[in-house]
C-alpha cells in the first residue's frame, strides 16, 4: 500500500472511529416453547473490544447475539446497555448476517448509501460513503454492481454498509461462513483491521476457532443447548500483533477446542437421530 493509501485510510479510520457501548447480560434464560436454548447467561461486552461466541451447533450462539441486539426479548434476565454514543450514530446496534443481501441494481455505493438516504443530506451521505469505501478498500470498486464482485468483496460491502452508520455496537453471525477458505482467510486479515480502526464494540459469532483466537479479545464458550458459559478466555495480545501460526493463539484454539470436541460431538449425533 502507498504512503499517500495509508495516509487516506488512516483520516477515514478516524473520522469513522466512534465509543463504543458496553453491554451486560444479565441472568439471560430463553427457550423456544418447551426448548430451552440458553441458561442463566451472564457476561459483559466491553467496549471498544471484540467478544467471540463459539460453541457446538445448537448452543443457542445466534439467539444470544439477537438478544444482545435486542432482536429477541429474553424469557428471564436482562441486557443492559452503557457508554457514550456519538452524535452521528445513525443506528446503535448494528447487524451484519451471513446473507450478503446487496440489491442487485445498486452500485457498490449505492448499497453503502440505502441505509443513508432520508437520514443525512446528500453532501453527508456522499461523505461517509466515501470515507467507508476507503475503510474497507473499495474505493476502487465504487461503481461496479454485485453481480462483477467475488463473495468475500460482496461481503466486504456488507461490513461497510453496516459501518456507515457509525454503529456503537457491530453484531456479527458468521458473515465469513458462506465463502471458501481462501476467501475467508483473505477477508478475515481484512476484518481484523477494520475492526480495530472503527474502534466498535463488536460481538461476533462463529464455528471456527481460528477466526475466534483471530479477532476475539473475550471468548466466550457456550456448552451444549441449553447453552451455558463454560468459560470466558481473554486473548490480551493487540489485534495487529496477531498471526495465524502465532503458537500462543494456536495454543488457545486447541484449549478451547478440548473444551467443546465432545459437546459438538454430541450435538451432531442428535441432529443424525432427530425426525425429518
Amino acid at each position: 500500500m502507498s504512503l499517500g493509501a495509508r495516509d487516506t485510510m488512516a483520516a477515514a479510520s478516524r473520522d469513522m472511529a466512534g465509543a463504543g457501548l458496553r453491554l451486560a447480560v444479565e441472568a439471560v434464560s430463553h427457550a423456544y416453547g418447551a426448548l430451552p436454548a440458553l441458561d442463566a447467561i451472564t457476561l459483559t461486552a466491553e467496549p471498544g473490544e471484540v467478544m467471540v461466541l463459539v460453541g457446538p451447533s445448537g448452543c443457542g450462539k445466534s439467539t444470544l447475539l439477537g438478544i444482545m441486539g435486542g432482536l429477541l426479548t429474553p424469557d428471564m434476565g436482562s441486557v443492559r446497555c452503557a457508554g457514550a454514543i456519538s452524535a452521528d450514530c445513525l443506528n446503535p446496534l448494528t447487524y451484519v448476517f451471513q446473507d450478503f443481501s446487496l440489491l442487485p441494481w445498486r452500485t457498490v455505493a449505492g448499497n453503502v448509501a440505502l441505509v443513508l438516504e432520508g437520514r443525512l443530506p446528500r453532501s453527508a451521505v456522499a461523505d461517509r460513503v466515501t470515507q467507508v469505501l476507503t475503510l474497507t478498500g473499495l474505493s476502487d470498486f465504487a461503481q461496479a454492481l454485485p453481480r462483477q464482485l467475488s463473495g468475500g468483496m460482496r461481503q466486504r460491502v456488507g461490513i461497510a454498509r453496516a459501518l456507515a452508520v457509525r454503529p456503537a455496537c457491530l453484531l456479527l453471525d458468521e458473515p465469513l461462513s458462506a465463502l471458501d477458505a481462501q476467501t475467508r482467510d483473505l477477508l478475515l486479515e481484512e476484518l481484523a483491521r477494520i475492526i480495530l480502526t472503527a474502534g466498535t464494540t463488536t460481538i461476533y459469532v462463529t464455528h471456527n476457532l481460528a477466526e475466534a483466537v483471530r479477532l476475539g479479545h473475550q471468548i466466550v464458550v457456550l456448552s451444549r443447548r441449553p447453552g451455558r458459559v463454560r468459560d470466558i478466555i481473554r486473548v490480551e495480545r493487540p489485534l495487529d500483533q496477531r498471526a495465524a501460526a502465532d503458537p500462543d493463539l494456536l495454543a488457545i484454539e486447541q484449549r478451547v477446542w478440548r473444551m467443546i470436541r465432545d459437546d459438538a460431538a454430541e450435538a451432531d449425533r442428535e441432529r443424525l437421530h432427530a425426525p425429518s
